[in-house]
């Protein structure tokens, strides 16, 4: 992984909309994928091929594949949470599919109706659909309730890496952890993530933080410590988990660009017209919880641009 670099995937339009009961007009949509593109975002999820009887905030997300194609060097992800969905994805020319796959049992039951050994021969079977059909989408499966379970409670570290092995046996391109409940802390996270590297090497490329208990950002940073580069985050820190009612969502994209320029880490994001993007969406979801510290305070005095007279 780069020593520096750091990508933060924008995955507002899924994970934060699906969590919220109305649905946001295509048209915002379509200026939320264009305004986050013009920040410096270069890889966003837009939605998930489910069926629209069940989450119909994100019917539109053929339609909002097509349009985040025509954006130059953005990389457009959708999740697919089985075969049908992956058919849609591979069609839609999305460029890179997540795969759900809970280290929960009682989670995975509650939200894909599979055990988690049938979630992974699903996924050998998009793998499969997916080689067939010549699609370059890449793979990636997303391991969620890696570090606990609101239903099953805790989650052997051993029971992830054993699915870990498994769905890197499919011929999946990437794998990332995700800790979809909020139960992590910095040193489970450390130990998990490099464990999980020793497995996975560089297929291991993504971290997923919920900042359910005020610890995204800490947990972040101890999976940055092992060498993730890339990390999944929410304008705004909407979204979250139907199995954690109550809790706030992801970490947000905004706090993670703020953390990441602090350090001299870049991520080619304008925190400004970033922040400028996340009082369009509170516009948009007026009435709804949203979270994140940055926008609060704005940036400290040392980062503010220098005035346009500065050098002369």
């Amino acid at each position: 992984m780069p020593s520096d670099i750091v990508v933060i995937r924008e995955v507002g339009l899924r994970d934060g909309l699906q969590s919220i009961g109305r649905t946001v007009p295509t048209a915002h949509k379509l200026q939320w994928i264009q305004s986050a593109w013009r920040a410096g975002l270069r890889e966003i999820e837009v939605g998930s091929f489910v069926p629209p009887r069940l989450l119909p905030q994100l019917a539109d997300t053929a339609e909002l594949v097509a349009y985040a194609k025509t954006l130059p060097g953005l990389s457009v992800s959708v999740l697919v949470p089985n075969l049908k969905g992956a058919e849609r994805a591979i069609e839609s020319g999305a460029d890179l599919m997540l795969l759900p796959l809970s280290a929960s049992r009682a989670h995975s039951l509650a939200n894909l109706r599979k055990a988690p050994d049938e979630v992974i021969q699903e996924i050998g079977r998009i793998r499969a659909a997916r080689d067939a059909a010549g699609s370059a989408c890449l793979l990636e499966v997303g391991i969620s309730t890696a570090f606990g379970c609101t239903i099953q409670g805790r989650v052997e570290p051993a029971q992830v890496l054993d699915l870990l092995r498994a769905a890197l046996d499919t011929g999946v391109d990437r794998v990332g952890l995700a800790d979809t409940v909020g139960y992590a802390d910095p040193r489970a996270v450390d130990a998990l993530f490099t464990q999980a590297y020793a497995i996975a090497g560089e297929r291991l490329a993504c971290g997923h933080f919920h900042d359910t208990r005020g610890l995204g950002v800490a947990n972040v940073m101890a999976a940055l410590r092992t060498g993730v580069r890339r990390f999944d985050a929410s304008l705004a820190g909407i979204g979250g988990c139907p199995h954690a009612p109550g809790a706030s969502g992801n970490v947000a994209s905004e706090d993670l660009a703020y953390l990441f320029a602090s350090m001299g880490m870049p991520t080619g994001i304008d925190i400004p017209q970033l922040l400028q993007l996340r009082t369009l969406v509170a516009e948009w979801l007026d009435g709804e919880a949203l979270h994140g510290t940055l926008w609060r305070a704005g940036l400290p005095k040392t980062m503010q641009p220098a005035p346009a007279d500065a050098a002369a």
